[in-house]
């Protein structure tokens, strides 16, 4: 099919990254997740200038992609509070576990490019629509 449409490979990589950090690891029953942030911010303000760094990767790759500068400038609002309340010993611990900086960020990335991208996202999805009934008669 011609009119496939597939979203940027930066995009791909942020959500990536995102769910390493934010929410790879599931707690059943507690509906609770986490990932790389939470682990490595219970080492005191050196993991929280490490997971900084990471989170600063997805702005680079939004960037990369053409976000506009004043949704980076949100992102980086996401990674200096993510960053200062994980100076808080134990709050920046438990915090971790509920505010998803690199989750929200990548969500301005993709809420941006289907934004951006809408028609063609729309003809893309007839023309698969339009091919699966032609499949089906």
């Amino acid at each position: 099919m011609t009119n496939k449409i597939q979203a940027p490979e930066a995009l791909l990589k942020a959500q990536k990254l995102a769910d390493l950090t934010d929410t790879k690891i599931r707690i059943p029953f507690l509906g609770l997740s986490f990932g790389l942030d939470f682990l490595i911010g219970l080492i005191p303000f050196v993991g929280d200038i490490i997971m900084a760094v990471v989170s600063l990767q997805i702005v680079k790759l939004a960037k990369d992609m053409a976000v506009p500068a004043e949704l980076r400038t949100l992102m980086y609002r996401h990674i200096v509070l993510d960053f200062l309340f994980g100076l808080i010993p134990m709050v920046g611990d438990f915090v971790d576990l509920f505010y998803k900086a690199n989750q929200k960020n990548v969500r301005i990335m993709e809420t941006w490019w289907v934004s951006e991208n809408h028609q063609k996202i729309k003809a893309s999805s007839q023309a698969m629509v339009n091919e699966w009934n032609n499949v089906k008669q």
